[in-house]
């Protein structure tokens, strides 16, 4: 997908936004906002986004939140707070839409932090948005999330994989470390987003795979509980990313549960 940088006004700190417009171009078709996981970036996504609205028939907008892709990096002594990504979900995506003139309503699909960052835009902005499909989402912190990203941490300086997603981000460091050292550290781990939930109005597709290293099924069973009505989604023989390790599977019931039809693989 080809992307582009627009100056956002982001809490009076200008940042520049890396964006693509994926799926139809008709301004007037149903527009689905992308938001990527932890370490995640526009390019990233591969071409998931794009597949997905055009099935649908929806236009789609994937960016990368500051810090990540081509974005404006997190500034070397910067360190996120405990509520980054209630920053992300109340203040940066509502500047980047309105800077984008996106005046209407829209559906949000977000991935790990970014499903996390959904369901909080989601709660924050109850008129604006229609549905929310949340992969691997995170809505409290469990054991097993701290034990891969400490995992994490050691492949990040003793294997590829700075080398590997150095391919995806402008400042590699940035987007590890701004990610990596907020979620372990101790003032981290009373963060809860179920306080939150009861405000999300639209419905919610959250989906998680069974083999998921960064989180139990207790992170979107929490969601049904807090919201009955949510559809769940759990893929066996998946991990922490259903739409690389499942993509039919995941295209499938997006497209059934945002037409509003259910679909027949929904548990």
């Amino acid at each position: 997908m080809s992307a582009a940088l627009v100056s956002v006004d982001w809490a009076s700190r200008p940042v520049q936004i890396e964006h693509a417009w994926v799926g139809v171009p008709d301004p007037a078709a149903p527009l689905l906002v992308f938001l990527h996981e932890g370490l995640g970036s526009v390019s990233m996504w591969r071409d998931f986004p794009g597949r997905l609205c055009r099935t649908l028939g929806w236009r789609g907008l994937v960016y990368s939140r500051p810090g990540y892709g081509q974005s404006t990096p997190r500034a070397a002594d910067e360190h996120w707070a405990p509520d980054f990504m209630h920053r992300q979900a109340e203040d940066l995506l509502p500047a980047l839409l309105a800077t984008l003139g996106v005046t209407g309503r829209y559906s949000l699909f977000g991935h790990s932090d970014g499903g996390s960052i959904a369901l909080l835009h989601a709660a924050h902005q109850p008129d604006r948005v229609d549905q929310v499909v949340a992969l691997a989402p995170h809505i409290l912190v469990e054991p097993i999330s701290l034990a891969s990203i400490r995992q994490a941490r050691d492949q990040y300086i003793n294997s590829d994989l700075h080398g590997r997603l150095a391919r995806h981000h402008a400042d590699v460091d940035s987007a590890f470390y701004g990610w990596n050292d907020i979620w372990l550290a101790p003032e981290f781990l009373p963060w809860d987003l179920r306080p939150r939930l009861p405000y999300i109005r639209c419905p919610v597709l959250a989906i998680q795979g069974v083999d998921d290293v960064y989180g139990t099924m207790a992170q979107i069973d929490g969601i049904a509980d807090a919201l009955p009505g949510t559809r769940l989604l759990k893929l066996p023989a998946c991990g922490h990313s259903p739409h690389r390790d499942q993509p039919e599977a995941v295209l499938a019931a997006c497209q059934a549960f945002l037409a509003g039809v259910p679909s027949p693989q929904e548990t």
